[in-house]
């Protein structure tokens, strides 16, 4: 079974981008997991396919599977990728503004250029019922116990939920156990990204990011969302701010409750390939 695909990245972000517009196209978590191999397959920390829209109201659907096969709500670095795909496919022009259709929901997308994507993430939510996380009532902090030790997070989901822990100085010790520990954390029932994020002045973060299902990434878009949502929730940044990430910076612009969040960042097209699934020989 041969299988074309896109190697793209945001920010370091890795994506496989599938075109799936017939909707012909089914995989199943084994084929997905052996693509994601960075040894053995292609190597990705999600794989994004393109599908046709499932309502009237967006021009384009894109599933999301992380590395693992396991499936995700949303990507914001992945989004922008799916952005570009459709400008080089044609299918998306430049300064439009475009809904598509993410499994959490519908987003808009406008390409600035051909590489640099501005992109509408919906309104931060921080209804722990709706991240979900379990806690009686909505507040800026909350303290999980993790291994019998005390951990102050913020919680929120841009479509898939995040765990933010704000540190001066975060050590890499500290996120090594921390992070896989946060993202299984019970209290979050369906698992957490978790954001390790340091405030270097009220417009600019640094950020480093635990995913569930993919592990430590060079950049996550929802999670540079999730940590300056939690952060202009708590009245500590201003309503602009460039988060800084391993991979590259993201820029964020959220003006507070009742308004939405947008992220505006790079796109990068890496090579086109052929995928042969080594259990098939059809």
């Amino acid at each position: 079974m041969a299988i074309r695909f896109t190697k793209m990245h945001g920010s370091g972000n890795d994506f496989v981008v599938i075109d799936s517009r017939d909707g012909a196209l089914a995989l199943d978590v084994a084929v997905i997991r052996a693509m994601a191999d960075r040894h053995t397959g292609i190597g990705f920390d999600q794989l994004l396919s393109v599908e046709p829209a499932r309502d009237g109201s967006s021009a384009f659907y894109y599933g999301i599977w992380n590395g693992d096969g396991s499936p995700s709500g949303q990507c914001g670095n992945g989004v922008r990728c799916v952005a570009a795909w459709l400008h080089r496919a044609g299918a998306l022009p430049l300064g439009e503004t475009v809904r598509i259709q993410s499994p959490s929901g519908p987003v808009a997308v406008r390409m600035l250029d051909a590489h640099q994507v501005t992109v509408d993430m919906g309104e931060p939510i921080f209804d722990p019922a709706r991240i979900p996380f379990d806690a009686p009532h909505v507040t800026n902090r909350y303290v999980l116990d993790v291994d019998g030790q005390p951990v102050e997070i913020g919680a929120v989901s841009m479509g898939n939920p995040h765990a933010v822990v704000v540190e001066d100085a975060v050590s890499s010790k500290a996120m090594a156990r921390l992070g896989p520990a946060l993202t299984a954390h019970p209290r979050f029932r369906e698992g957490a990204n978790a954001g390790f994020v340091q405030k270097l002045s009220r417009q600019h973060l640094r950020l480093f990011v635990h995913e569930r299902g993919a592990g430590w990434t060079q950049a996550c878009g929802t999670g540079a969302c999730a940590a300056m949502a939690v952060l202009r929730h708590r009245g500590e940044v201003d309503e602009r701010v460039q988060v800084d990430l391993p991979g590259g910076s993201l820029h964020i612009e959220w003006s507070g409750p009742g308004q939405t969040l947008w992220m505006t960042g790079p796109a990068a097209f890496v090579f086109e390939g052929e995928w042969l699934d080594p259990q098939r020989d059809d």
